[in-house]
């Protein structure tokens, strides 16, 4: 189970979720900046971090390293909503107060989520393997929720300098 992200990694792991793609500290910098005042080198710790977690992967780029999501936005959300269903001493009773919590719209979502689960489960019982689910699910989410423990490849030792100064 992921444990949350904090608040600036969170930050940092949104821009990288949403724009879908490799990115520079200096991209995600610029337009951290936007919203705060924040130095180059926190950033970077805050990258090099994400990536010793396992939530990012990066290539080097010259000086620099390009970083990539590891998991998606959705695949951590629902690892988090599962550890908390799952820690509860009455899951059923936390269900029912969590679908309480919930607007029509996000009952209406839910509805559409059970729905296709339940197809995935039908196709998989009309096949009759259960690989065809194992397939639907993947086809789903097709990244795993919580990211993969990495230890840094031969020759990286996190501390390879990513921008003028350092």
């Amino acid at each position: 189970m992921p444990r949350p992200l904090g608040e600036l990694e969170d930050a940092v792991m949104t821009r990288v979720w949403q724009w879908n793609r490799p990115v520079t500290v200096r991209e995600v910098l610029e337009d951290l900046q936007q919203e705060r005042s924040i130095a180059y080198t926190t950033v970077m710790t805050v990258m090099d971090n994400l990536h010793q977690k396992g939530w990012v992967r990066r290539e080097a780029e010259g000086r620099a390293y390009r970083y990539t999501a590891v998991s998606t936005r959705a695949a951590y959300s629902a690892a988090l909503m599962n550890e908390a269903w799952s820690t509860s001493d009455n899951p059923a009773a936390a269900l029912v107060a969590f679908f309480g919590m919930m607007s029509a719209e996000q009952r209406e979502a839910l509805r559409d989520a059970v729905r296709i689960v339940q197809h995935d489960d039908e196709a998989a019982d009309a096949a009759g393997a259960p690989e065809a689910a194992d397939a639907a699910a993947a086809a789903q989410a097709p990244e795993a929720a919580a990211p993969a423990e990495s230890a840094p490849a031969e020759g990286e030792s996190g501390e390879r300098a990513e921008g003028p100064g350092r």
